[in-house]
């Protein structure tokens, strides 16, 4: 019973990632486009990381969102309010169980304000931040609610596509995360929700992506 009640509030909380025009997001510029794929050049940034230990994506975020969301309405050392932004992150760590993983990391990217000085979490959030280098980044798109019987699907999707095109022999076999699913909407929007599969691009010889003139998207 304890466990539901967790799990509902959590979900009520999620309900605050409603994108608008209000909420910061990661800058980045795309640098190949393909029917069904991205290829984005992000800026180095700085986001608030939760690791979580459970077999289960949907419930690795929940509890891992669960933890962020309480440093961001002011569990930390210096009592500070932190904006919403989006999308939530939700890294896959490579190993053993039914999604491929039994490790996940969330993350939260923090506003730019925050980013040369992040907030020190309360020791007990279990919460550190996370450099994001600049890099590239493939990226799917996908709709509906990103759920544990769908992730591998359309991360298997987005390695086929990679596969049939120049960015071929590009997937990073130095990242620490098989692949990540960003997600950018409320639980409760059952129209029009927007998520993606993020795999990351090892192109250190390649022009574009190399750090530049980044537009905010």
């Amino acid at each position: 019973m304890e466990r539901a009640r967790m799990f509902m509030k959590v979900v009520s909380l999620l309900c605050l990632v409603v994108l608008s025009n209000a909420i910061e997001s990661p800058k980045y510029e795309v640098v190949h486009s393909e029917s069904d794929f991205d290829v984005r050049l992000y800026t180095e940034s700085t986001w608030m990381s939760a690791p979580v230990r459970e077999l289960s994506f949907e419930k690795a975020t929940l509890f891992g969102f669960h933890r962020l969301f309480q440093f961001i309405q002011g569990a930390n050392l210096n009592y500070s309010r932190i904006p919403m932004t989006s999308p939530v992150v939700t890294s896959i760590v490579p190993g053993a169980g039914p999604l491929h993983s039994s490790a996940y990391v969330v993350r939260f990217y923090l506003p730019v304000k925050f980013q040369a000085d992040p907030p020190t979490p309360l020791p007990e959030l279990h919460l550190k931040p996370y450099v994001w280098d600049s890099h590239c980044v493939a990226v799917r798109k996908f709709s509906g609610f990103a759920k544990d019987e769908n992730i591998v699907r359309e991360a298997e999707k987005l390695a086929i596509s990679l596969r049939r095109s120049p960015w071929a022999n590009g997937t990073s076999s130095d990242s620490d995360y098989a692949y990540s699913i960003a997600q950018y909407s409320s639980p409760f929007q059952f129209i029009g929700r927007v998520n993606e599969i993020w795999v990351d691009i090892d192109a250190s010889g390649i022009d574009a992506c190399k750090p530049g003139n980044i537009a905010a998207y």
